[in-house]
């Protein structure tokens, strides 16, 4: 796509619920941040409280809470009660795909409880943590012993199960992958009740490559261990500009992190050149800030000379428009402490906070209320109603576009024609060779063409941010935003591209399982008794309302298919 010419729109009728959007600020201010602040450090006090039981008192618990799980599961009747769900309540998710399958008859299991750190063991190097532990509880923990996940996904609220279960990145992802590819083992309440260990090595080792992306439909995960990294205190970041078109951006972007005569072909290691954490900033199609950063010590960073720079303190510029101070005074480096830059992206929700409070970024509003940011998530969602919920599927995006690396130039200009969001987030991350095709999976012969980024046993992929108000929607044009959603859907499947599921999805079925390998995943379905007691993934991602008699209608489906016989993985 060469013409970045953006089509001519006709202007948007003002509606009643532009009003409402424009002023939902004064919500914001006066009830969604007081009581986010409040759930906030309530929920900090319940985490402090859980540190200072032992790891024996919180394991008693959860193989406590374990049992109430499966005695539940035992207590469901098929032939009465509905398809299997956590208690959860729709609006508290993170994602913004609308919850429409809880409001179809369903039966719950309440996990609420599993929100504990089981252990950190210092020398196998492993985190073993309970589904609802957040990303923000557990640096809490294992930064002061210089040790971290391998993968930290920037916000606070996100939680291991809906990383693993979902999609999670960070910017070391170009070196560990996503964040499902750091676990080492599951703990899974299957449909009959009984719990199981699966690794990639053990006779779970099929669902062990089915859980990530399977969004909790092929059991209910209890317990996870992940790898731990050791760490420094301090990140030293290189923030640089680059001034070019969109492909030069793309080009810049790939060599900032993957040089194009290699440095990223042995496996396990971290070649000196090749930075520990990257991600990309673009501003407009024309401008961009490169940021490399690698750990560094206390020692070095307080060296006479260096800046450190606290991005966490509530009255700091938000991190996105520090950075793009690049693209005025050139190159910089500075230090940032190390948990302050894992959640760099918190407090302004990456630039979203600039639309759910459009003067939050001056300094008078960081300084007076700025303690109070970020607003949580869900209770955004929760105080939206249908009307504003509606509107900002169609005039707002959120979504994620997994690309293989050589195509981010064309991801971009596709984008910019398109959508015309900025800012654009890049993050790149590896996509595993693993000895089973699972939902998601590396283009056949990648290793063969080793283009840059890519080794024998990975594929070099980018998550392509694209969240904003596109540029029609700003300029009070019109905007149809499902049928830019289907386009970018259709356009993602030409392209060996993905959507994470966390997104409003337009796919129909047929598309879903086009973009998504469906081979492995219904096996395990089988296999493990989901089929008829959990959810398809599909119909738990579908837009819209789940009727029961639809989900029941494609579950028999599934179970009048004829099955493979398969005693073994599924080699690809």
């Amino acid at each position: 796509m060469s013409d970045l010419q953006a089509p001519l729109r006709p202007k948007r009728k003002w509606a009643w619920v532009d009003f409402f959007v424009q002023f939902r600020w004064i919500v914001v201010i006066f009830v969604v941040l007081p009581i986010s602040f409040t759930i906030y450090f309530l929920t900090y006090l319940g985490d402090i409280r859980s540190e200072w039981k032992s790891y024996k008192q919180r394991q008693k618990e959860h193989d406590e809470n374990v049992l109430k799980v499966i005695k539940r599961l035992k207590e469901r009747n098929p032939s009465k009660d509905g398809l299997v769900c956590t208690a959860r309540k729709p609006w508290i998710a993170v994602g913004m795909r609308n919850v429409d399958y809880k409001r179809a008859r369903h039966f719950e299991v309440d996990l609420s409880a599993f929100r504990n750190v089981l252990e950190i063991d210092t020398q196998r190097k492993i985190a073993r943590v309970e589904p609802l532990v957040n990303m923000g509880q557990i640096t809490r923990v294992t930064c002061p012993l210089n040790l971290a996940l391998a993968v930290v996904a920037e916000f606070d609220d996100l939680t291991v199960g809906g990383l693993i279960n979902g999609y999670g990145i960070e910017g070391s992802s170009h070196i560990f992958g996503l964040f499902s590819d750091t676990v080492v083992a599951y703990e899974i309440v299957l449909a009959n009740g009984q719990l199981v260990r699966a690794t990639q090595d053990n006779e779970y080792s099929d669902l062990f490559y089915a859980i990530p992306w399977s969004q909790g439909t092929l059991g209910l995960l209890v317990a996870a261990e992940i790898k731990l990294i050791d760490i420094k205190e301090y990140m030293r970041l290189t923030y640089k500009p680059v001034v070019g078109n969109l492909k030069e951006i793309a080009q810049a972007y790939s060599d900032s992190f993957a040089p194009r005569f290699g440095g990223l072909d042995e496996p396990g290691a971290i070649p000196e050149r090749v930075p520990e954490f990257v991600e990309t900033m673009i501003y407009t199609p024309t401008e961009a800030v490169c940021m490399t950063g690698r750990y560094a010590s206390k020692a070095e960073a307080k060296m006479k000379g260096n800046v450190i720079n606290e991005v966490g303190w509530w009255f700091k510029p938000w991190f996105y428009q520090h950075a793009q101070k690049a693209l005025k005074k050139g190159e910089f480096v500075e230090y940032i402490p190390t948990r302050q830059y894992y959640h760099r992206h918190t407090r302004s929700i990456y630039w979203e906070g600039k639309l759910i409070l459009p003067f939050a970024d001056q300094f008078w509003f960081r300084f007076l209320l700025g303690w109070l940011m970020p607003p949580k998530i869900s209770l955004l969602k929760a105080t939206q109603g249908e009307a504003i919920r509606n509107y900002y599927h169609d005039m707002h995006v959120i979504q994620d576009m997994l690309v293989p690396l050589y195509k981010v130039g064309d991801a971009l200009e596709w984008v910019h024609h398109e959508m015309e969001v900025y800012p654009i987030w890049l993050c790149p991350h590896r996509l595993y060779k693993s000895p089973v095709k699972s939902m998601i999976y590396a283009e056949p012969g990648f290793e063969h063409q080793r283009r840059q980024g890519d080794t024998p046993y990975s594929q070099m992929y980018t998550d392509v941010g694209v969240y904003y108000a596109p540029g029609p929607v700003l300029r009070g044009e019109v905007f149809d935003g499902s049928e830019a959603v289907r386009r970018m859907e259709n356009w993602l499947i030409e392209n060996h591209g993905f959507q994470p599921q966390y997104a409003v999805s337009e796919l129909s079925e047929k598309k879903f399982w086009t973009m998504f390998d469906a081979g492995h995943y219904d096996y395990c379905r089988r296999k493990y008794g989901a089929v008829g007691t959990f959810m398809s993934v599909y119909y738990k991602s579908k837009k819209g309302r789940k009727t029961e008699k639809e989900v029941k209608e494609a579950e028999q489906a599934i179970v009048e298919a004829p099955i493979a016989e398969v005693d073994e993985p599924v080699d690809y």
